[in-house]
């Protein structure tokens, strides 16, 4: 989809040359980006940006100054994308612990339409890290639209109402949604909020928003003023002094307080700004710190129980040695990771064996239906050793057949039931989804609770929406494990190697606060908590009933095996929400819990949950609303009745027509596609009918001669040729048309089977 979104942009650019500038010289068109780079992944998104969705070459045209162009026959399929013309833009970030929530305003101009003319729109909005999208609300010449949240039972009629059209996600954190029939010359104004993560890198925290605006989206007035504004408000939540870092802008100091900082940037410019906002700070810690965050729920939340968030920050220097390891890679090697997803994970394993200690040691599992074994036993991580694995992972790691997780789980599990003085890990890599994942589950939770004082952590690797990313993370989570993911195959090798540096730095583990055994009514998640790591700071946020002390202890191990012990000071969450900074990560975990479980009710609470915090989950799904402007009833967000009892319909009581979105979770692995060893990325799509495969022919055989030519190229040189010319002229373009159906029969007849 990504490739298709930048063809169809390049189309846009191309057709947008007909659009009349007006007289003025020194207006020019908009300029594509230059010719050394002109890949569809170059015309992707690095901003929010608005398009207009262009079947109809004939509308395009500037609604202020018609061009009158001759007529332009034939259609766009698929359909062009042209960049709107960007008139206003702001970004205001409030930044809390380890999250940020972004909002975007802006607004743009249908400048390519004609004025008597309607198009649709379509808005894309790239997200940071682990980006998840919260809300969009957007203001028409005659309609208001905003999404909202809602839990069906009836997937299946749903399903018959959703259009891959109406929106969803191009790319992984990469948010588009369309917005139907505006009218040409007409503004959109949008804002658009999402949640992600901040970075963290010897002690400091960093937060990049995607804010690179392509030229080809300022306005083609001659020295139009326009402004940029940005604000950001850091709230640490740790009560200390926060030191600024780095900054992409030249921000203003606005308040500066213990633990919070308030920043602003307002600049008229000529073009919009061309790099990502970026701001960097440390907290003013250079150990181990930590403390306990409490607030009480909203008279509007369901769950009237107090929340609580602890932390755990490395701190900036790290004087305490990492834990001896012993690591199981476990690589799966059946035939849909063939190509970039096991290149990929060759390359972060080579490095990851690399950096390990000559004290620590390692084997490989590589599997299929089979298990094959780098070692019969442990190896130490020496040069020589890392060397031959190397060699063996080039030799040995080959796709090709099916998936089976148990058995070489298994076979990791008993080599390491030895451990002594080190942490032992199981590394998981696989791309598929199995049948016998919750019998997976409930052996690891067996095998981990008979285990010794530092049991094998599970840390998995999820590659595509193919595996079952929910099952992944209930491995990692009753082993204190860590889980990520790489949804698209060009991160693999980039998000492996994170994870796998986060696993070679764990400084403590074990870690256990006591005050949880004493309150009543208490969940906290994860529960059971993950070790601490120099490269990530650990949350961990629950709820409660009872009386929280005023000073809780959190214990552990730290890598020498010395005992750790640090003073938690309790303190209330002021101006920290913390039911939406902890939404995201209980909602994933507590999907993984009801994915285990089958338990209706967790499903029935991850809905509610989701719907309250704006987080999408796989139990809800986004839907647009639309209604006319001056309708009261229908304009605000607020105020609906039980969202989960929501039928899929067209037209509410209110009279609001309901747009369905494509579900937005990651689903819970795909069974047929890893039998059929799809790839990561592969698109599931049926033969097209034998006719739109012919009609295809002839018109992409005249669009391949006829691509640089423009219309009225075509209409001057035609009424210079006689009717003799022009009939020769039409058998030969039938004749062309003929030639490119050739290799279209054959397709329909042999099923695209490369003749056979």
């Amino acid at each position: 989809m990504a490739g298709e979104f930048g063809r169809s942009v390049q189309d846009g650019l191309k057709l947008s040359k007909r659009i009349y500038l007006g007289k003025d010289r020194a207006v020019t068109p908009p300029k594509p980006p230059s010719h050394m780079d002109k890949s569809p992944v170059a015309y992707l998104p690095k901003a929010p940006m608005v398009y207009a969705v262009i079947s109809n070459p004939g509308i395009v045209d500037n609604p202020d100054i018609p061009s009158y162009q001759p007529h332009v026959h034939g259609r766009c399929d698929p359909p062009a994308l042209i960049p709107l013309q960007m008139n206003r833009i702001e970004l205001e970030a409030d930044s809390y612990l380890d999250t940020a929530f972004v909002k975007i305003s802006g607004s743009w101009r249908v400048h390519c339409v004609m004025g008597s003319e309607s198009c649709d729109c379509r808005l894309a909005v790239p997200m940071g890290e682990q980006g998840s999208i919260l809300g969009v609300e957007i203001e028409a010449s005659r309609k208001l639209y905003y999404t909202e949240l809602v839990a069906i039972e009836d997937k299946k009629d749903l399903e018959k109402e959703v259009r891959i059209e109406n929106g969803g996600f191009l790319k992984p954190h990469t948010f588009t949604i369309t917005i139907p029939k505006v009218d040409g010359g007409s503004t959109l104004s949008i804002k658009v909020s999402w949640m992600q993560k901040l970075l963290y890198h010897n002690g400091e925290f960093s937060l990049i928003v995607p804010f690179s605006f392509p030229e080809y989206v300022t306005p083609h007035v001659k020295k139009l003023p326009r402004k940029e504004k940005i604000q950001l408000n850091v709230t640490s939540g740790t009560g200390t002094e926060i030191v600024c870092k780095t900054t992409s802008h030249p921000l203003k100091e606005l308040r500066r307080e213990v633990g919070k900082l308030g920043f602003s940037y307002e600049s008229e410019v000529l073009t919009w700004t061309n790099i990502d906002f970026t701001f960097s700070y440390a907290v003013s810690f250079s150990h181990i710190f930590g403390g306990v965050l409490l607030q009480s729920p909203s008279i509007h939340d369901v769950d009237q129980r107090d929340m609580f968030c602890a932390y755990l920050f490395p701190g900036g220097h790290h004087s305490r040695k990492v834990f001896r390891k012993e690591i199981m890679f476990v690589v799966d090697i059946s035939g849909s990771m063939e190509g970039a997803p096991l290149d990929g994970t060759k390359i972060a394993l080579s490095a990851a064996l690399t950096n390990l200690d000559s004290k620590d040691s390692f084997n490989i599992i590589a599997f299929n239906g089979e298990t094959y074994l780098f070692s019969s036993s442990m190896e130490l991580a020496s040069e020589d050793t890392v060397e031959r694995a190397v060699e063996w992972m080039s030799t040995n790691l080959i796709a090709g057949g099916d998936t089976n997780i148990l058995v070489p789980l298994k076979q990791a599990t008993e080599m390491l039931s030895k451990s002594g003085d080190s942490i032992p890990f199981i590394f998981l890599v696989t791309d598929g989804a199995v049948k016998d994942e919750r019998h997976i589950c409930d052996i690891m939770k067996s095998h981990i609770t008979g285990g010794g004082s530092i049991h094998p952590r599970i840390c998995t690797f999820g590659i595509g929406s193919y595996c079952n990313h929910h099952f992944l993370r209930m491995l990692a989570m009753i082993s204190r494990g860590q889980y990520d993911a790489a949804y698209d195959i060009d991160s693999v090798e980039s998000r492996m190697q994170k994870l796998l540096s986060r696993i070679s730095s764990t400084i403590i583990a074990n870690i256990t606060i006591k005050a949880f055994d004493d309150l009543d009514e208490v969940e906290v998640y994860p529960s059971r908590i993950p070790d601490l790591s120099s490269d990530n700071p650990l949350i961990v946020s629950g709820r409660f009933r009872g009386n929280f002390p005023d000073t809780v202890v959190a214990t552990g191990f730290f890598g020498d095996l010395s005992n750790f012990s640090l003073d938690l000071k309790v303190q209330k969450a002021k101006d920290i929400p913390l039911h939406s900074v902890s939404a995201k990560q209980q909602i994933d975990l507590l999907t993984a819990q009801a994915w285990f479980s089958e338990n209706k009710q967790l499903e029935e609470k991850v809905a509610k949950l989701s719907i309250r915090t704006g987080v999408i989950s796989e139990y809800t799904c986004m839907s647009l609303l639309e209604t006319d402007r001056g309708n009261q009833a229908a304009e605000s967000p607020g105020g609906h009745k039980l969202p989960w009892q929501v039928n899929p319909q067209k037209v509410d009581s209110q009279g609001r027509r309901r747009i369905f979105l494509r579900n937005l979770g990651v689903g819970f692995g795909n069974l047929t596609a890893t039998a059929e060893n799809l790839r990561p990325g592969a698109e599931e799509s049926k033969l097209p009918e034998a006719a739109e495969i012919i009609i295809k022919a002839a018109s992409n055989c005249c669009s391949i001669m006829c691509n640089q030519c423009c219309c009225m190229c075509c209409v001057q040189c035609c009424s210079k040729i006689n009717n003799q010319f022009a009939i020769v002229l039409t058998q030969l373009c039938t004749a062309l048309a003929c030639f490119g159906c050739i290799e279209c029969c054959s397709e329909i007849c042999c099923g695209g089977q490369d003749g056979h």
